[in-house]
């Protein structure tokens, strides 16, 4: 069976659209294309001109998936791709460039969209710096919501500008969009310092142990990510893990909401909050800045 979407000016065909890729409640293939269709006028200008790796789960989230990361030979010619350099070649990756690319992917398994930090025509020049808090198990979220606090106090006193973002999974992202200039080296840097205040301040609650095993009952400040064709969750993007849960971009203030979970919202009802509330990240190109000095 197969079910055609319009998507634009593309039709595109779902094959096996009931196949379940999550159960309890049970979310489809057509469902999660359905989901992608909807977000996409809102997370398009945010994974627009970004290499993409793509987390698909061929039996359902239950089984193994795999991350794609080569464009495979399949894929229609109207999925845009870009080649990106890597240690003993390059790879051939996808980018969305339009609603009917995202729905496509759901099609293909694609639950999880991740992002590069940098854009495919200057693909080691970042235009975001990102500081992940990742709890270990056990550690509250409202610690995690005081820590992404404090990072985003941190780097707009700097002079930039912070966005934040629930995972979906269990933690919190605080985002700045950066003018492009600086290597992905000077930027990971940068953010590497500003989580050594933060770990300096609060050692008990924050640690940048990169081994799980080393970490404790605290808080990994996360900025690894910050390196030439390492990817983050796209904003939007829906999770491999119970209930669908999805990315969401959120207003900087709802960081001071109890009630807030890394994991609030998913297909269900992610768009719909989108719809009533808009997009929080609406501005995010606009408040790009430089790099600040560390001296």
């Amino acid at each position: 069976m197969t079910e055609t979407l319009r998507v634009g000016r593309r039709s595109v065909e779902i094959t096996n659209p009931g196949k379940a890729l999550f159960s309890r409640p049970a979310v489809s293939k057509l469902d999660l294309a359905r989901y992608y269709e909807r977000v996409a006028p809102a997370m398009l200008p945010h994974v627009r001109g970004r290499p993409l790796a793509l987390q698909v789960f061929p039996r359902g989230i239950g089984q193994r998936g795999h991350f794609l990361k080569n464009a495979p030979e399949h894929f229609p010619d109207w999925i845009a791709t870009a080649t990106v350099a890597k240690r003993d070649g390059s790879l051939r990756q996808v980018l969305a460039e339009n609603a009917a690319t995202l729905v496509y992917l759901a099609g293909q398994n694609v639950v999880t969209p991740h992002i590069w930090l940098s854009r495919i025509d200057e693909p080691r020049r970042p235009d975001r710096l990102i500081i992940d808090l990742d709890p270990s198990p056990g550690v509250g979220f409202a610690a995690v919501r005081a820590a992404a606090r404090d990072a985003g106090d941190r780097l707009r006193d700097a002079g930039l500008v912070s966005f934040a973002m629930v995972t979906g999974s269990r933690g919190v992202h605080v985002v700045c969009p950066l003018r492009r200039g600086p290597s992905f080296k000077d930027v990971h840097t940068y953010a590497r310092a500003v989580g050594e205040a933060m770990v300096a301040d609060d050692p008990k609650r924050l640690t940048l142990e990169w081994h799980k095993a080393e970490r404790g009952a605290r808080i990994y400040v996360d900025v690894n990510r910050i390196n030439y064709a390492q990817h983050a969750v796209a904003p939007y993007g829906v999770r491999a893990r119970p209930r669908a849960p999805v990315a969401m971009p959120i207003a900087w203030d709802e960081l001071s909401d109890r009630r807030l979970k890394p994991d609030r919202w998913t297909v269900r009802d992610a768009a719909d909050r989108l719809e009533a509330e808009g997009d929080a990240w609406r501005s995010i190109a606009r408040r790009a800045r430089n790099l600040p000095s560390l001296a």
